[in-house]
């Protein structure tokens, strides 16, 4: 009588080459492919449909094991469970497994290094590693990131969100990023415990209500004139950055960086690569901004080069400007802002929104009027900037005081 199970013998799964399956009962086969390789495989039906599953070469797994291995699908099938399914639970359960091995500064290292190459400049990538280091670490760097919870983040940000409002609100930002990854990553699993929207708000009071935000200071734009007279009575480098800066309504980092090829006919070319928002800029430049680069020696790439060779003016080069001048109460950037009050409040100014927050390199808040606007509308912002430019070099009448009968009348 034949046998129906453990046909096969070990010197016969040695000797046999020739391609095909070889039963051994069971649902036990070995598999020899077209090249000679040798494997096990277990046969099955379940709900009317055939299965095949790879149970290991024969070079690693015996056929002992392999009849092994074999019985145990049996058994998984007699309890109504799929052997393949299984299995793949258990590799899923000993992946998570493993992955409660990687630490959660392990995971935000790895986030950072991800990301560093879209990140424009060092100072911001530092900022990463440093807040993280400072206050994240110390309370769960070493811990695996499957086991960071809503209570441990809270208790990150507490001790910093009444004095330090900004930059816990920076903080928890960017843990909710390195856990995002991590669970994309399949590092982790559920929702983000650093989520802010219908979590965290609930747990911690809103950054709005601790401390308002702070605002560059600026000058009012109505002492625009009288400054800019002032600020042409200075001699040096810094001082024409700074008119640059007010004439076209550019960052400081714009204009310090600011190279002779960027010029051209007029109109002044940002890179992306240079702008805050990653979009190139286009500057219909003010006759009044022609003439000032005009004006200046050409000693180098750079227009405004600092006292290093090769090396752009300080940010503080600029501020110490406005130190010189005694306008300790104001700074370079709050420009920006003494521009866009001008564009909304004065009387004489007449031009669009979407003009004025060009000029600025504001993306438009509403994204579908941004959509229908694709164009940068450098004619209109060509006229935009020629105005202001002609308002900066008009000095405002101060309004004359009269006493009647002891009141004071403006």
């Amino acid at each position: 009588m034949a046998r129906l199970i453990e046909k096969l013998t070990p010197l016969g799964v040695r000797k046999k080459q020739t391609p095909g399956h070889y039963g051994d009962g069971g649902g036990l086969w070995l598999q020899i492919s077209k090249f000679e390789s040798k494997s096990w495989v277990f046969r099955y039906t379940l709900h009317g449909k055939r299965h095949e599953m790879g149970l290991g070469p024969t070079h690693t797994v015996s056929l002992a094991e392999a009849r092994q291995k074999a019985k145990e699908c049996r058994l998984t099938l007699l309890d109504g469970k799929d052997p393949i399914e299984v299995r793949k639970t258990t590799t899923l359960a000993e992946a998570l497994r493993r992955a409660k091995m990687m630490t959660f500064d392990q995971c935000a290292a790895a986030y950072i290094e991800a990301h560093r190459s879209s990140w424009k400049n060092v100072k911001h990538i530092s900022q990463w590693e440093n807040t993280i280091q400072a206050y994240a670490s110390p309370v769960i760097g070493k811990l695996p990131v499957t086991s960071v919870d809503t209570d441990l983040v809270v208790k990150i940000l507490n001790p910093i969100w009444q004095t330090k409002t900004e930059t816990a609100t920076r903080l928890r930002g960017r843990i909710e990023s390195v856990l995002d990854w991590a669970t994309t990553s399949k590092f982790r699993q559920g929702d983000n415990p650093a989520r802010w929207r219908g979590h965290l708000e609930n747990l911690l009071s809103s950054p709005n209500k601790i401390a308002k935000v702070r605002h560059h200071p600026a000058l009012p734009w109505q002492e625009l004139g009288e400054f800019m007279a002032d600020l042409r009575e200075r001699e040096g480098v810094a001082a024409r950055a700074v008119e640059l800066a007010i004439l076209t309504a550019t960052r400081s980092g714009e204009v310090r960086n600011a190279t002779w090829a960027e010029f051209d006919a007029g109109l002044w070319v940002i890179p992306a690569a240079r702008m805050k928002m990653g979009r190139e800029h286009r500057i219909p430049l003010p006759t009044a901004a022609v003439e000032l680069l005009g004006k200046m020696p050409r000693l180098g790439d750079l227009v405004f080069p600092g006292t290093k060779k090769d090396k752009p003016l300080s940010d503080m080069s600029l501020t110490a400007v406005l130190r010189r001048m005694a306008r300790n109460e104001i700074t370079v950037h709050g420009f920006r802002s003494s521009f866009r009050d001008w564009c909304s409040e004065s009387v004489a100014n007449s031009f669009p929104r979407e003009v004025c927050e060009h000029a600025l390199a504001h993306s438009l808040p509403d994204k579908i009027e941004a959509a229908y606007r694709r164009g940068d509308l450098i004619e209109k912002r060509a006229l935009l900037m020629q105005a202001w430019s002609d308002y900066c070099a008009t000095i405002q009448p101060v309004a004359k005081v009269t006493q009647i009968r002891g009141k004071t009348l403006a």
